[in-house]
């Protein structure tokens, strides 16, 4: 299933930290619950990463006020084989 990693951003100020904390405890996702949030450090964003169908599944995650301006990137990994094969397909 592909995984996708969700970043959802919001203004600087202490009030948009407790409305975006807030909104995604009370939504209830078991997702939005366990976000990893970057406030404390100056970085007012919260990162989910997700398995899910699609990117718009990813997107549904959310609480509706933050999907629209969401991040949303389909992460994947790369093996040995996968790195022989681009370079087969893009020699230097």
């Amino acid at each position: 299933m592909p995984k996708f990693l969700i970043e959802v951003s919001h203004e600087g100020t202490t009030q948009a930290c407790i409305k975006a904390i807030e909104l995604f405890h009370r939504t209830g996702s078991h997702f939005l619950t366990h976000a990893d949030w970057g406030c404390k450090d100056g970085q007012h964003t919260a990162w989910i990463i997700v398995e899910t169908d699609s990117r718009e599944d990813a997107r549904r995650i959310l609480p509706v006020p933050y999907r629209t301006a969401a991040k949303i990137v389909q992460l994947n990994a790369f093996t040995g084989d996968d790195l022989n094969e681009l370079l087969r397909q893009h020699p230097s």
